[in-house]
């Protein structure tokens, strides 16, 4: 039974925000806002991390993270001093994380609003979500495009399953494929399968431990931020 999908056809729009207004108080474009979402361990604040390495010379960017009740992420953030200690905060949801990204999203929407308020003017902020299932995906009214990373270790049967996070996802993850040896995982199948799901909506397989890294996923974040600014204000999304 999947109680999600039921849910999804009675109550259609009980996931959908309206769609966050591409400019500022003032008038100016406002940050690009992507989402990260996952499994817990799937490797999503590695992954911001690895993104804010890659991207900080050349852009303005900041963080918001989720937990239940720590601010475990934003804290392994500034240990590693990936940005400095203003251009990183922290939501504790209180409850399950796709709550405060998803269903009641205030929380976020203020952290966000605040970083451009006080550290802006920014090009990019990375919102991560909490560790979730395969049905965890932002609200329209949050983010402007959503990566979902899941991860080898996982099982590679995870793309087949499918989810909202797999299947809809503006980009799909396939994490810690250094791993795959070491615990069986068919890439190729997982390939197949990502394919099946997802039709022409693009997959990345990612080792940070490689050579290329995070490279590829940097790379779709600057043409998502090439297309953001390219596109008129009184018509973007």
């Amino acid at each position: 039974m999947h109680l999600d999908h039921e849910l999804d056809e009675m109550f259609p729009e009980r996931h959908t925000h309206g769609a966050a207004h591409p400019t500022r108080a003032d008038g100016t474009r406002r940050a690009l806002r992507i989402g990260l979402g996952g499994p817990v361990g799937s490797g999503k604040t590695a992954t911001v991390a690895a993104l804010c390495r890659a991207l900080r010379d050349a852009l303005s960017l900041a963080v918001v993270t989720n937990d239940i009740y720590t601010r475990e992420d934003a804290a392994f953030l500034l240990r590693e001093a990936v940005l400095p200690p203003e251009r990183i905060t922290a939501v504790e949801t209180g409850a399950c994380p796709h709550t405060a990204i998803r269903d009641d999203i205030s929380a976020n929407l203020e952290a966000v609003e605040d970083l451009e308020d006080e550290v802006g003017p920014l090009d990019l902020i990375l919102v991560e979500s909490g560790g979730d299932n395969l049905t965890a995906t932002f609200s329209k009214g949050l983010i402007d495009a959503q990566i979902f990373v899941i991860d080898v270790a996982g099982g590679d049967d995870i793309p087949r399953k499918g989810g909202p996070g797999v299947t809809t996802a503006d980009l799909l993850v396939v994490n810690k494929t250094d791993l795959a040896p070491y615990v069986g995982s068919d890439l190729e199948g997982m390939a197949r399968d990502a394919k099946a799901q997802r039709g022409d909506l693009p997959v990345v397989f990612q080792s940070l431990r490689g050579e290329e890294g995070v490279g590829p996923v940097a790379d779709w974040v600057r043409e998502r931020l090439a297309a953001w600014r390219a596109t008129p204000v009184a018509s973007a999304a």
